[in-house]
């Protein structure tokens, strides 16, 4: 696993167990240190009072917490704050705050920059440059200040989540497990372009739900915007799919139990690219084996592209279309449209800002 040995952040219960044990310390101290971390989310290992000074004497000359706070943010008159977090190794990595009404969703960065070169994205423009930790992930939301008001956390930020998998497992592991956040599955939902090994193992060891970013129903389109189709076509990604169960409501039928997990499709609408009904009609044979949703979502314009939004009658009648014959499918309501409001805005312009 990929994690920083110096930082506890991150770090499961064995493995802070572990961490005590290597310092001489009794065993009961590694969930102890859980409970500071996740439970009390405390700063500095000084905070940790019911640890003997010896303890934290020898915890802080081997690790540090493995936070840092915001060196920046933008704030939207419909209420989302846009956060710019500076990595150890002095990358910059953005995490959106998007509140609504009783619902508060934050939206994390998994990688800096992107493999996946989508054509669409401010991100994949500026190519990978490094792999979060898993301390990285968890900490865009332990330093965030409206992290009492989350309801929801969404991996739909930079990067592609399955491409860091390992370090996004052990930030979803701790979010969930019950010495961590103990927060239900329900709440996280990770979100992949759809890369085979890794979504096989995500499906296998995370509850989490899962969403598809599909963006065109035909995969000779979908591979003139989005590279990754190359290797692992819709039609691939969709067959798997089959082989798992989504959105069990009751035990009834499933003597192994209900599941919870949701599936969604993500398909961001491009005006004469893939509005028509035509392409609605190839979006419902392709998903038509699934038990899932789709999510249709606005275009946040980027410089130098040639795609453009549909606008909103447009979103409506797609949305409608679909839902009347027979897949849920809803439109994201667009926030931020005043604060950079595509992924890789924010970042991008930071690093202009210093190469200049």
């Amino acid at each position: 696993m990929d994690n920083k040995p110096n930082t506890l952040l991150g770090l499961s219960l064995d493995e802070l167990t572990q961490a005590a044990l290597n310092l001489g310390l009794p065993k009961f101290v590694g969930k102890q240190l859980a409970d500071w971390l996740y439970k009390k989310q405390v700063r500095s290992i000084e905070q940790m009072t019911n640890l003997s000074k010896e303890a934290r004497r020898r915890l802080a000359e081997r690790y540090q917490i493995g936070i840092s706070t915001p060196v920046e943010s933008v704030e939207s008159k419909d209420g989302t704050i846009k956060y710019l977090y500076r990595t150890v190794e002095g990358h910059y990595i953005e995490t959106v705050f998007i509140p609504d009404g009783e619902r508060a969703t934050l939206c994390v960065s998994s990688q800096v920059g992107c493999k996946m070169a989508c054509h669409f994205c401010m991100t994949g423009r500026q190519g990978f440059m490094a792999q979060l930790t898993a301390a990285d992930i968890l900490n865009q939301i332990y330093s965030l200040t409206e992290r009492s008001r989350l309801t929801n956390i969404v991996f739909m930020g930079q990067g592609e989540p399955l491409d860091n998998l390992d370090n996004v497992l052990r930030a979803t592991t701790a979010l969930t497990a019950p010495w961590g956040w103990a927060w239900s599955p329900k709440r996280i939902t990770v979100s992949t372009v759809g890369l085979a090994k890794g979504l096989v193992r995500f499906l296998d060891e995370s509850p989490c739900s899962l969403a598809i970013s599909l963006h065109h129903p035909i995969a000779a389109e979908r591979n003139k915007f989005m590279p990754a189709e190359r290797a692992f076509s819709i039609e691939d990604i969709v067959a798997l799919l089959r082989q798992y169960d989504f959105c069990r409501k009751t035990n009834d039928d499933y003597p192994e139990g209900a599941k919870q997990r949701r599936l969604t499709f993500e398909c961001i609408v491009f005006r004469g690219l893939n509005d028509s009904d035509a392409h609605a009609d190839a979006l419902l044979r392709l998903l038509a084996p699934l038990d899932c949703r789709i999510n249709l979502i606005r275009f946040h314009q980027i410089p130098d592209t040639p795609f453009n939004g549909t606008d909103d009658a447009g979103m409506v009648h797609l949305r409608d279309y679909l839902t009347r014959r027979g897949i849920t499918t809803t439109i994201r309501a667009s926030r931020g449209q005043d604060i950079y409001a595509a992924c890789g805005m924010l970042t991008t312009k930071k690093m202009m800002e210093e190469r200049a």
